[in-house]
């Protein structure tokens, strides 16, 4: 029987961040996931971007993935939010005071890229043992330890399970851990294209009542400037949207964006995601934990869906990092309620705020379009309330973790 710190059941993005971020600090891990590399790491498996937010990207730097990843990143240095393509935008930039390393508001990384490096710092990672194209086949949680069978044949024991599987978390279901969860009438939209002007590395989110289009900095190349497009759009038309021509398709997107990046073209591989939003009533059960989108999911208006999975991380390793050093169990209920206590406040927020920003753009008519620019506007003229947006944004509000910070526990 082999044995590890953890078990964690997942190894995508926040399930691989754990693991190495575990490692950095002495904790062993044995991560298992169904995936085959050779496809997850194939250039056409996922055509996202995520824009990584300052504060995990202080943590992916801390446990040495960004080294990896140099040059790669597409630093935003601002972020525009409109009402349509009307007057009355809201700019988010640094402040004057941030230093080099600050002056950033986040990276945008292409998902290929980004999961690249994950995978490889887990390979070298000496105190993780990657089990790839394996499943877990019985999972027993008993007062003094776990035990996961794997499709292998393998027994595999640590005092800790971590679900990292996603929304559809099998392990999450099995613990009896309810869900709220609620569908939107939407889809997204994701591809990447070519623009004549720079973006200048904004960020731009503008709001219709459709749905969002949001336009994403990416790093230049060959073929000129570049974003990465996440648009949302009515569920019953993506079908529709998937099946344009890319001529098309950018004829419509030049109609979203009112030109301002100038000529449009060529367009990258288009992919589509329906929209949903779901919320564990609780992330810790016996001796187990959530991360990620196994404890929560929410809709990629505000650009925080991977962000709070990081959080979730530096969050956890904080905590076991902690205990171990103090000689805990690393199942004891207290280390798993600590964990519970410092996360919830601030996953639901994030859900709520995300939530209700869905909704209220989505409010057609032109007293409600008057509402959100007067919105908009007195937020842009409050600095106060600017910088309190600015610190969630970039995951720096409420006591951070020290990965967030960019320091090691």
């Amino acid at each position: 029987m082999e044995k590890a710190d953890v078990i964690i059941l997942g190894g995508g993005l926040v399930g691989s961040a754990l693991a190495v971020a575990l490692d950095t600090h002495g904790l062993t891990s044995i991560v298992v996931d169904i995936a085959d590399p050779d496809v997850i790491l194939a250039a056409g498996f996922d055509g996202r971007a995520s824009a990584i937010a300052s504060a995990p990207y202080r943590m992916l730097s801390a446990i040495g993935v960004v080294d990896r990843l140099v040059g790669q990143g597409c630093p935003i240095q601002g972020i525009r939010v409109s009402d349509g393509l009307e007057p009355g935008a809201l700019d988010f930039e640094p402040g004057d005071d941030a230093n080099a390393d600050n002056r950033a508001l986040g990276h945008m990384f292409e998902n290929r890229l980004l999961r690249g490096a994950l995978y490889a710092a887990a390979q070298a990672a000496p105190g993780v043992d990657l089990r790839m194209k394996t499943r877990a086949v019985a999972v027993d949680r008993g007062p003094h330890g776990v035990t996961v069978q794997l499709d292998s044949g393998a027994t595999i024991t640590a005092p800790l399970l971590i679900a990292a599987e996603g929304r559809n978390s099998p392990t999450r279901d099995a613990a009896g851990i309810r869900v709220a969860r609620w569908t939107y009438d939407h889809a997204a939209i994701v591809t990447s294209l070519h623009h004549e002007r720079s973006h200048e590395n904004v960020a731009f989110e503008i709001f219709y009542p459709q749905g969002p289009f949001a336009i994403l900095p990416l790093n230049d190349d060959a073929k000129g400037h570049r974003s990465a497009i996440v648009w949302s759009v009515k569920r019953h038309e993506a079908p529709g949207m998937m099946k344009l021509s890319d001529r098309g398709f950018l004829a419509e997107a030049e109609k979203k964006m009112g030109g301002f990046l100038g000529r449009l073209g060529p367009l990258g591989g288009r992919s589509s995601y329906p929209l949903g939003f779901h919320h564990a009533a609780q992330i810790v059960s016996d001796r187990l934990a959530l991360v990620g989108d196994a404890a929560h999911g929410i809709h990629p208006i505000a650009g925080q869906g991977v962000n709070v999975g990081f959080r979730d991380v530096a969050t956890l390793v904080e905590v076991l990092v902690e205990g171990k050093r103090i000689g805990l169990d690393l199942g004891d209920p207290a280390l798993l309620a600590r964990y519970q206590r410092w996360r919830s406040l601030d996953t639901l927020m994030v859900s709520i705020a995300t939530d209700g920003l869905t909704r209220l753009f989505g409010i057609p008519g032109k007293t409600a379009n008057a509402v959100r620019r007067f919105g908009l506007s007195a937020v842009q003229k409050m600095p106060p309330l600017k910088d309190r947006f600015m610190a969630e944004a970039r995951g720096e509000s409420g006591e951070v973790p020290k990965l967030l910070q960019g320091l090691m526990v």
